[in-house]
């Protein structure tokens, strides 16, 4: 872990920013007052999906992707996706999804014919890379491939997606007839193709979001690229071998270009480098000892800690949407995955520890945010809060909007607070001025999605109302 800030500090995207150290594996945790803890622990149990909405969401979601590979082995138009696979990903199935399961993700794993041969662009550090064949082919991935009979185009790959989702949803049909998918419009730099659950009758409220992504599976015989080769610091939390199982897995390449202006050619057809996978497996089996959260006997509070800091990082967005664009929950994941491999004990994360653990979790945040410094967990020489993909501007609002909260004890997590009851105006002229970064902080507001069953309860709870309405009208008319 040292010698990834080392090299970063020596290298031109790092920033040099006044503050807060990021917490060393033998820092103690700061105490807490009670009433913070209490409400950590309360929002944390808020946080859980409920069984009957994750059931019905589920099963929509499986019906659907299990329809789409169906039509994609029949399309014949579009030979190359027809051995496509699905590899589900993302917090759902990482099972830190918070309060309800409406948006999940869906790999579409595309094999190569051959080798690849992965050429990573100078600028980026390791995440984007040119993506071709090591050798001209006769397959079907031909339609995919630039002038040069080689290079794989990522346009071409993610605009026949598009194409082909959208011919499947014209003709899918979700079981029930209640609601229909439909294809959001394609989002600038954006790798995956966005489905959005709609109400038949109102058609304006999106349920549940599915993001289906083509991905290029890099044969796991050829290894990793270069900047990944060392793999994930993951020695002293699950152990060397664990580390050279791991970098044994494949990787994937998602047709994601680099965010900015006047790109080169290379760069506009290029692909980030992908382990979600990977990641999925490191927060499932995330104990020292391997056997955290598999017994009643050992549990731990990571996850918790994890969905509690999503949670933030959310609310932050929402509240400052403009400011904090750059900011995403993977900034947060990764912040995350440095902490488990730093603080590795299983003993260290023990149910009752779970509001100090939130803290010092935030305080690694935090602390990467003040140093400018957060590597990428498998691409170390990259680091996720340099310019221009994350503007220093927007990391200076972060580290003020991170300190605020923490002082003010995490007013984002918080209940709504009651409504002041009604007062005479005064006739003051002063006010009270609020933070400059904390104006205002509102709980977030999630949709909450019915399941069928909860909805035609409703429904008929209504309808017996009316009938009953309507009996003790007839019944005073007849007195009458």
């Amino acid at each position: 872990m040292l010698q990834y800030y080392a090299h970063l500090r020596q290298s031109s995207q790092y920033i040099n920013l006044p503050t807060a150290e990021i917490p060393k594996p033998g820092d103690e945790l700061a105490p807490i007052s009670p009433e913070l803890a209490r409400w950590i622990r309360l929002r944390a149990q808020d946080l859980k999906l409920r069984q009957s909405d994750r059931q019905w969401a589920v099963d929509l979601v499986n019906h659907l992707r299990e329809s789409l590979l169906v039509f994609l082995k029949n399309s014949d138009e579009q030979p190359y996706f027809q051995s496509a696979s699905v590899l589900s990903s993302g917090s759902y199935y990482e099972m830190v999804k918070i309060l309800n399961p409406n948006e999940f993700d869906m790999m579409l794993k595309l094999q190569s014919p051959s080798r690849l041969k992965m050429t990573e662009l100078d600028q980026y550090h390791g995440l984007f890379y040119e993506v071709a064949l090591s050798r001209s082919t006769r397959s079907h991935i031909r339609s995919f491939l630039l002038d040069d009979g080689l290079t794989i185009s990522a346009s071409k790959i993610i605009n026949e997606m598009h194409r082909l989702v959208r011919k499947f949803i014209s003709t899918y049909r979700v079981p029930g007839n209640s609601w229909r998918w439909v294809v959001n419009r394609k989002r600038p730099n954006s790798p995956a193709v966005t489905l959005s659950l709609l109400e038949v009758d109102n058609g304006k409220q999106e349920l549940l979001s599915v993001d289906v992504v083509p991905a290029l599976e890099v044969p796991s015989s050829q290894g990793w690229p270069l900047a990944a080769r060392a793999g994930p610091d993951v020695d002293n939390w699950l152990g060397k071998k664990t580390r050279r199982s791991l970098t044994h897995q494949t990787c994937f390449f998602v047709p994601k270009k680099p965010p900015g202006r006047n790109l080169s050619e290379a760069a506009k057809e290029s692909w980030r480098i992908s382990f979600s996978h990977i990641e999925k497996e490191l927060i499932k089996t995330h104990g020292n000892k391997r056997t955290c959260c598999e017994t009643s006997a050992t549990k731990c509070c990571r996850k918790q800690c994890f969905k509690l800091l999503k949670c933030l990082i959310e609310g932050l967005k929402q509240r400052y949407p403009q400011e904090l664009d750059a900011l995403c929950s993977y900034h947060g994941k990764t912040a995350f995955l440095h902490t488990l491999s730093i603080r590795a004990q299983d003993s260290l994360w023990t149910p009752r520890q779970l509001p100090a653990c939130f803290m010092h979790l935030l305080r690694a945040l935090e602390g990467h945010a003040s140093s400018g410094l957060l590597p990428h967990f498998f691409v170390p020489t990259s680091n996720l809060f340099a310019p221009p993909t994350f503007p220093r501007k927007a990391l200076v609002f972060l580290i003020q909007a991170l300190e605020e909260q923490r002082r003010q004890g995490l007013p984002l997590l918080m209940p709504p607070a009651p409504a002041p009851p009604l007062a005479v105006h005064s006739h003051s002229d002063s006010q009270p001025q609020l933070s400059p970064v904390v104006q205002q902080t509102p709980v977030i507001q999630y949709p909450v999605i019915l399941p069928p069953q909860v909805v035609e309860m409703k429904s008929f709870e209504q309808m017996f109302k009316i009938v009953a309405l309507v009996m003790v009208l007839v019944y005073v008319c007849y007195l009458l």
